[in-house]
């Protein structure tokens, strides 16, 4: 655990992508936006998976969210040390290295944590958190079978999409049993992992982005999250607890941004940039070659500074010319001005999403993305492709 950043509780969030077979039999296994809509044809073949938190959650309640939640102790034991005991001659535990200078590194990624006290890599640990979490909040299991750890340990990385394991065929009231235990005590995930001789499928997760919450914005608990990026082959069954969550929808990218905009759900800022992204990848082939490709170049911190201006709430993000430059105390500073914005938007060094409501964000974009990464689609191009959805 990293106690250096006390602003933030660390966090991991999993997108999950997954193909839809195109067939009669497609409709019974995805979710409608909240409209009831029918699935609609579209030029996207897969679908994300988004959750909708609990009007009782103390963080961001009524949301439409990527699976993910805080980090747990049990995501950095040792007792991962057995599990994983094969890969313990393998840097990083078999996960590919990434040429990101370490000092430009988020400390999420960043941070020693040997020197924190776990022998479990950060980059590991994270990974555990987002599969564990995406277990405990949607029934979703990415596990793989032990007796694929030699494939594993030879090959850098799958080049398809990585497939949802099923092999041990949990029966409903098995799962269930796992789930809750899970639930009860994170350190069950790593017992639930010993008997049904899996190991979570960090590989199967690329590292995407790094989102902090901006101060006073959905609560006094204020995140550090790490975004990865997940492609499975088929969609995989979901069931929301009815405790956190209180529904589960797959949608296309560009129907969550059309039911959003319609003020059928709501969404973060940083859903709404992440599903912009990914509306420039209409095919999962597309999305996971370039998210297993740039996941070794690293990423940003994202602490979005947040400025008022004509009476729109204005989310500075890295690289806008109005952007704090004192970078290296963004950690533990806040930044959030009340003042209002004096210098007036041009076409120059902009990196911002501009909110005239919770429902109307407009994304100004001219800054090139670091480290090989793809900007959000932006007006009007997105708005064509939400009209293409209807």
């Amino acid at each position: 655990m990293n106690t250096a950043l006390k602003q933030w509780k660390e966090a991991a969030t999993l997108i999950l992508a997954a193909g839809r077979r195109l067939g009669a039999d497609s409709l019974s296994s995805r979710t409608p936006p909240e409209s009831g809509a029918a699935a609609r044809s579209s030029r996207f073949d897969y679908d994300v998976l988004l959750l909708k938190r609990s009007a009782k959650s103390s963080f961001m309640p009524n949301a439409y969210v990527f699976p993910g939640g805080m980090v747990d102790s049990a995501d950095f034991s040792s007792d991962w040390l057995d599990v994983f005991r094969s890969f313990l001659n393998c840097p990083g535990f078999g996960l590919r290295s990434v040429s990101q200078p370490a000092e430009t590194r988020p400390p999420i990624f960043g941070t020693n944590r040997l020197k924190l006290g776990s022998p479990i890599p950060g980059e590991v640990a994270l990974r555990i958190c987002a599969v564990r979490e995406t277990f405990e909040e949607s029934g979703v299991l990415l596990v793989v079978p032990k007796k694929e750890e030699e494939r594993l340990i030879n090959s850098s990385q799958d080049t398809f999409c990585s497939r949802h394991h099923s092999e041990h065929k949990l029966r409903g009231d098995e799962l269930s049993r796992w789930r809750a235990l899970v639930n009860q005590n994170p350190s069950n995930f790593i017992r639930m992992c010993r008997e049904l001789e899996v190991l979570p499928n960090i590989w199967a997760l690329h590292e995407w982005a790094n989102w902090l919450t901006p101060s006073g914005r959905y609560g006094r608990t204020r995140f550090d999250t790490a975004f990865f990026m997940c492609c499975l082959q088929e969609m995989p069954s979901a069931l929301e607890d009815d405790k956190e969550i209180v529904r589960f929808q797959w949608s296309t990218p560009p129907e969550v941004l059309q039911s959003y905009q319609a003020r059928q759900l709501w969404i973060a800022p940083p859903q709404f940039y992440e599903l912009s992204r990914m509306c420039r990848f209409p095919l999962l082939n597309d999305l996971h070659s370039f998210a297993h490709q740039r996941a070794t170049e690293g990423c940003d911190q994202w602490l979005p500074v947040v400025v008022l201006q004509d009476e729109h709430h204005i989310s500075l993000l890295p690289g806008d010319k109005l952007y704090p430059l004192d970078s290296s105390s963004r950690a533990e500073g806040d930044h959030t001005k009340d003042s209002p914005l004096e210098d007036p938007p041009d076409a120059s060094e902009l990196h911002r999403l501009v909110m005239s409501d919770p429902y109307t964000i407009t994304l100004q974009i001219t800054v090139k993305p670091k480290y090989n990464h793809i900007p959000p689609v932006t007006e009007p191009a997105l708005a064509h492709i939400l009209k293409s959805q209807l």
